[in-house]
């Protein structure tokens, strides 16, 4: 009997990446937009870029903490659908709501924080996406990981440029900042992990506690596909 291609890991990460469009576009035949439908589509494709970031984020830390090898195998996969959101979020900013009018746009841009910040971690997240792909992994060498390494300083970046688009006190946790304040303190946790002696140290207690349990608790490792 042939086995089936995909992972349940990989079917949830493809049904989720692409559940957020497929929900936009329903909304907008139906008609189930917020009254002004241009930000509507801006802050959701905007959302999802950011989770779908944080997730391939979290793919190391899973891997360290429970020595599950497959979610670093969907880190690529899930940068990726984050990028794509980024250049859908991006365009509708750009066209939808500012028509291309490019003075008008760097205006805008020039006088905003938060825009730059967004522009800033955009901008760095396109080399990323390009060289994403094996070969350029291959050509880079040592290079590839310094490059890739970006992403430390993209996800930060994109948690102020989220902070600053909403409305709310940071301090008293009043308004709609607890979502973007959540998302960075995922992003300071992962970060803090990454640390090396946070990391070994964190790597070391995982393989203690994981060898006290029966090995049919343990996740088995997963082929690729």
């Amino acid at each position: 009997m042939k086995k089936f291609p995909y992972t349940p890991l990989q079917i949830a990460m493809h049904i989720y990446a692409w559940s957020g469009l497929i929900w936009l576009v329903f909304d907008l035949v139906t008609g189930n937009l917020s009254p002004n439908p241009i930000q509507d589509l801006e802050q959701r494709t905007g959302r999802h870029a950011i989770t779908l970031l944080v997730l391939s984020l979290l793919c190391t830390p899973i891997n360290t903490i429970f020595k599950w090898s497959e979610p670093l195998k969907r880190r690529r996969a899930l940068g990726l659908y984050a990028f794509m959101y980024a250049v859908i979020h991006v365009v509708i900013f750009a066209d939808l709501d500012y028509g291309l009018a490019w003075s008008n746009l760097i205006t805008e841009v020039v006088e905003k924080p938060r825009l730059i910040a967004g522009l800033i971690a955009f901008v760095l997240l396109i080399p990323l996406a390009i060289t994403s792909f094996d070969i350029w992994k291959k050509r880079l060498g040592k290079n590839w990981k310094r490059l890739h390494q970006v992403v430390y300083l993209i996800g930060p970046l994109t948690v102020l440029h989220y902070l600053w688009s909403k409305k709310g006190d940071i301090l008293s946790f009043q308004g709609e900042v607890v979502k973007p304040l959540m998302y960075g303190l995922v992003i300071a946790v992962f970060l803090f992990f990454r640390i090396p002696p946070v990391r070994k140290a964190l790597a070391s207690f995982s393989s203690r506690m994981l060898a006290l349990l029966p090995k049919k608790n343990q996740h088995p490792k997963v082929d690729t596909p």
